[in-house]
This record gives C-alpha cells, structure tokens and sequence, in this order.
C-alpha cells in the first residue's frame, strides 16, 4: 500500500471513470487528499465506497461538479466527448491555480481543452481502456502547452495505479485509441466467435465458455513469461501436416492481418473525425 497526496475530483463515474476508481482502489493506493466523485442519479451516487471516496448526485446537487473540484489537484473528466466542453465551462472558475485536469473522452485534444479552462490550469488528455478495472489497463497520455513535469508525474501515478502508462505526442492518439483503447472490444468479440465454434463442436455453452477462456487466458500468461515471441509460439504448437496447421491455413486464407488491419485504422480513422469536429 502506498501513500499518494493529492486530491482527485472524478467527474463522471460511468464505465470509464468507474473503471479508473476501482483500479485505484484495488491497487490499495492511498489517496491523501481523498477522491470526490459525482454521478448523475441519487441512485448511482448510492454505491458503498471506502471512506476516502466521497460520491456525489447532481440529481440531489446541481453544484455537486463545483463542490467536487474545490481544491482538487487532479481534475478527471469522465463525460461523453459532447458534453466536455459544457462540463469544463461550468467548472473553469471554481478549479484551483496548479489544478491539472485529464480527459478521458475519446477525440477531445488537449487545445480543446486549454481553451475552455482558466490559463492558471493545466491539461492532459489520457486514453484508458476498461481493464483499468481489474489493474491491467493501457492508458496513453498526451500533455498540454501548459503541462509541467511535475503535473504530468502525478497523472502518471493516478494512471499507473490501474496498469501501464505510455506518454505519447498527441499526434499519435488515434492510432493509440485504435489499437488498446478499441482492443479490448477486438478480443472479447474473437472470444465470442470462438465460443460458437466450440459450441458447433457440441460442447454446452458453459463448458464452450470455459475452454475458450482458459485457452486465452494459457495462451497470453505464455506469451507474457516465455519470453518467446507470438510466431515463435505458434510454431511450437504448429505441427507439420497436423489439425492447427490445417486451422491456421484457413486463418491465412482469409487474410486475417489484412482483416484485423483494417479495423485498426477505420477506429484511428474515426478517432481522426472526432478529434476534428
């Protein structure tokens, strides 16, 4: 357990920013400060948390945004990428001098940002992907004009807490948002598929659900321990004139790089759009 001083305003605590504030408290991390989050329902501001985390309704509050970023340090925007520009706008005027706030939306660049806060305020853009949630999230950061060293050190220990942290110019996020802030979308659908081919061999839905992921789950803690490389480890399985060199042939045949390829880039391509609008 460490300990870690600064105040965190989480405004937003939908599947994102639920995700980031699970992480943090399942790494057992101490936030000094304490963490203020806010919510739109009474109902979802209901949730039991831990003493440091004070949850907010803006349904029984309407200045429960104002309140929750009083004297923060680290401001999280956890919004829809439409409704950002309005949130910072309500807030801008109550956030501390020195306050750094992190985007989490997907397409909202960090001169967006810059321009609808005080000057005296710092921003970073950041791309998290849900497993955050269970500690072994991806999450890319791009500083702002604004950004010091220091304001971008703590965003890296807020991030750091729930998985890895990669800094990146901002020029690199859609390509970044495409392939580990999509990704998690890529495998559980592959893992989908794969399941219906289990259950096409006759196994039960749950035994299916269970072979599939456990062949995942073998195959990655592999692929993170051997220090082998993936084609490296699909040759080990790969027998001459055996059944997965039968399988891979059709996966080759069906131009399955090419295929995973061109997803990658309609999301960067998508993230492009909404960085633009």
């Amino acid at each position: 357990m460490t300990d870690f001083r600064p105040t965190i305003a989480l405004l937003g605590a939908g599947s994102m920013g639920s995700a980031i504030l699970e992480g943090l408290l399942r790494d057992g991390t101490v936030v000094g400060g304490g963490i203020r989050i806010t919510n739109r329902t009474t109902a979802s501001a209901s949730r039991q948390w831990p003493d440091a985390v004070t949850s907010l309704s803006l349904e029984a509050d309407p200045e429960a945004n104002l309140r929750a970023v009083d004297g923060a340090d680290v401001v999280i925007i956890g919004v829809k990428p439409g409704m950002v520009a309005g949130l910072l706008g309500e807030i801008g005027g109550a956030l501390k001098p020195g306050a750094v706030v992190v985007s989490v939306a997907a397409g909202v660049t960090t001169a967006s940002l810059e321009a609808a806060l005080p000057d005296s305020v710092a921003a970073v853009r950041s791309m998290p992907n849900t497993p955050t949630a269970v500690g072994l999230g991806v999450t890319a950061l791009s500083r702002g004009s604004r950004t010091t060293d220091e304001q971008l050190a703590t965003v890296e220990r807020v991030f750091g807490a729930v998985g890895e942290v990669l800094v990146i110019d901002e020029d690199r996020m859609a390509g970044l948002t495409s392939v580990s802030g999509s990704g998690p979308a890529y495998v559980y659908y592959m893992v989908e598929s794969f399941t219906r081919a289990a259950e096409a061999q006759g196994f039960a839905p749950d035994d299916a659900s269970r072979l599939v992921s456990q062949t995942f789950r073998g195959a990655l803690e592999m692929l993170r321990t051997s220090g082998k490389s993936p084609e490296q480890l699909r040759r080990d399985v790969t027998s001459p004139n055996g059944t997965t060199e039968r399988a891979v042939a059709v996966l080759i045949e069906a131009d399955l790089p090419a295929i995973l390829t061109e997803a990658v880039e309609a999301a960067a391509a998508r993230s492009r759009e909404m960085s633009a609008s």
